[in-house]
């Protein structure tokens, strides 16, 4: 077996940068309109700096917006004991809050149907539940684990949009109860 390299310090700090100038930026205008330029001066580094550690801008946006990914999947499962059926646990609603400052940028990165942060969140999200499932002994575990985090990422692309009204409240509850509802379903 291999192990994996450290992380240069440098590479870390820069990659940092970026992500920090982009959303910056993205609270100013649309990814669609921040361009490589600004982006780079704004970060204090070079434009071949930036293609070292990133194909694209929406390349440098799914990594910015990765940690809304680990948050979503331990918001889920931020529960412990025998889940409430009708109450979401208090991490789910905190989490939908939490979007409020780069909504603009997720539902660039979100669209209804995937998009690159919803394939990022659904592979996270099926990952997580799969195992979690096994652990469980259960035989249904491949199918509930797609089931969930197809659930979970359709529910929160559309609330982005606003095809699904609702407070942070409100829609945690709800895809709370489709997923305990899903758990139960076999």
């Amino acid at each position: 077996m291999t192990r994996a390299e450290p992380e240069d310090p440098r590479a870390a700090r820069t990659r940092a940068r970026l992500r920090e100038a982009l959303l910056q930026e993205c609270a100013e205008r649309p990814l669609a309109e921040v361009g490589v330029a600004a982006l780079v001066r704004r970060a204090g580094v070079g434009r071949a700096t930036f293609y070292v550690h990133y194909a694209d801008l929406e390349a440098l946006a799914v990594d910015a917006c990765a940690d809304v990914v680990r948050e979503a999947v331990e918001a889920l499962h931020a529960w412990r004991g025998r889940p409430d059926p009708v109450r979401a646990p208090a991490a789910l609603p905190e989490f939908f809050a939490s979007l409020t400052p780069h909504l603009a940028l997720y539902r660039t990165l979100l669209p209804p149907g995937g998009g690159p942060l919803g394939q990022v969140l659904y592979r996270d999200l099926r990952a997580y539940s799969l195992r979690e499932r096994e652990r469980a002994g259960a035989r249904d575990a491949p199918l509930i684990a797609s089931a969930v985090a197809a659930t979970f990422t359709g529910v929160l692309a559309d609330w982005l949009h606003g095809t699904l009204p609702g407070t942070p409240e409100e829609i945690a509850d709800q895809v709370w109860q489709l997923l305990v509802a899903l758990h139960a379903s076999r």
